[in-house]
């Protein structure tokens, strides 16, 4: 066999960094698609795997002091548990939303409950202007 003029310890490199490459590229790939659910307002049964994380994505405008929070009764630790949210703006008409995320800790059913409210004290839910939603969250 005639040799190439390529070193093998230079071609053993190039296979290296090419391997490489493409492991980094399929990470990049199944990262997308593994990207934590997002869940919208009217999807109220949602249904995940013990450590999956999901976000549940609600309107948000600054407008009014109106801010999301989990409300009462909370849901059961054992199975579900925050994980924190964001705010995500989009230009007119969309306007922003709030993804607030949870985790899923172990197989189980359970009540969340966001509330929309201004003050978010007692009698919350009451208040001019507060909205609710309700999911039945199911790990499996």
């Amino acid at each position: 066999m005639e040799n190439s003029g390529i070193s093998r310890g230079l071609r053993t490199l190039v296979i290296v960094v090419a391997i490489t490459t493409l492991l980094i590229a399929l990470h990049s790939i199944f990262s997308q698609l593994s990207a934590p659910e997002v869940y919208d307002a009217d999807d109220t049964e949602i249904a995940v795997s013990p450590g999956d994380r999901f976000s549940v994505r609600v309107p948000d405008g600054p407008a009014g002091g109106y801010h999301w929070i989990i409300a009462d009764p909370r849901p059961d630790p054992a199975v579900l548990k925050a994980a924190g949210g964001r705010v995500t703006t989009g230009g007119p008409p969309a306007g922003s939303d709030r993804r607030l995320s949870f985790e899923a800790v172990r197989p189980g059913r359970t009540d969340l409950r966001l509330l929309r409210c201004r003050r978010c004290g007692p009698g919350a839910a009451d208040e001019a202007g507060s909205r609710s939603l309700n999911f039945r969250v199911t790990v499996r």
